[in-house]
């Protein structure tokens, strides 16, 4: 057993490494059937035994592995027209949001972001569908600026490739892992040259991601079995409860 706890950073100890390894079984494969849900439920576990230092570095570096895993996983179904202006849009938007030294209030932008994804999610945009490279790299862009102030865009992506690929629900989870693959590791770059020892987590991130693969395999059975319909409805329902939990906490944060 002590061959196990050396591996495992100091301030983790072996039966909660245990859990969160679980656990990261059932939230991947919650991701990858329904597009939604996992990457706050793992953020929100990690929480629980993680020191508050390394939670976001950390949980980057999970999620990380995980949307990698997914998208090769189902990259048979990556929509590589709308990944490549993200990509691009992405970096142009971390870039700049690199230079912001003001920080805005979270209370706040959790409200605007919440309200923001409620909108997406239940109202038609006329024209996203139809959006050039140059109008999908400049809405990237604002996706990864927001990334900068606020850790949970995961749904904001989701809305907005939602209303991109309308009809389709293995592009829009697949594009979505590619999409959010980009934005984690633009994140993890962040902490690495802000000094985070990574090195320290990896063992653990490894065994992680590797758990979070097969769940992905196993959500990717489920998603193939669902009807299209069935999924779309559980997808907005998803959403719907994400947005609110932030609105909520934005309210929240802002009275008290």
């Amino acid at each position: 057993m002590s061959g196990w706890d050396s591996l495992l950073p100091e301030a983790l100890g072996m039966l909660p490494a245990l859990l969160l390894i679980i656990a990261s079984f059932f939230t991947s494969a919650l991701t990858a059937v329904f597009g939604v849900g996992g990457g706050l439920a793992m953020l929100a576990l990690l929480g629980l035994f993680v020191p508050v230092a390394a939670l976001i570095p950390v949980h980057g570096a999970v999620q990380l592995g995980s949307n990698t895993g997914r998208a090769w996983h189902q990259r048979a179904h990556i929509r590589f027209s709308i990944t490549m202006p993200f990509i691009i849009g992405s970096l142009i938007g971390a870039a700049v949001g690199a230079y912001f030294v003001v920080q805005l209030p979270d209370a706040l932008l959790k409200l605007v972001l919440g309200l923001f994804v409620l909108t997406v999610t239940w109202a038609k945009i006329p024209g996203v569908a139809r959006l050039s490279h140059a109008g999908l790299a400049a809405g990237s862009a604002v996706i990864a600026l927001a990334t900068m102030f606020v850790g949970a865009t995961g749904p904001l992506l989701s809305a907005f490739f939602a209303q991109i690929i309308p009809d389709d629900r293995k592009a829009l989870i697949a594009t979505h892992a590619a999409g959010m693959t980009v934005q984690h590791a633009l994140k993890v770059i962040a902490f690495a040259l802000a000094g985070f020892a990574f090195w320290r987590w990896l063992p653990f991130v490894a065994v992680m991601v590797a758990s979070g693969y097969l769940g992905t395999i196993y959500g990717s059975r489920l998603l193939e079995k669902m009807p299209e319909a069935i999924f779309r409805r559980w997808f907005k329902i998803g959403l719907t409860l994400l947005a609110l939990d932030l609105v909520r906490r934005g309210l929240a944060g802002m009275i008290w």
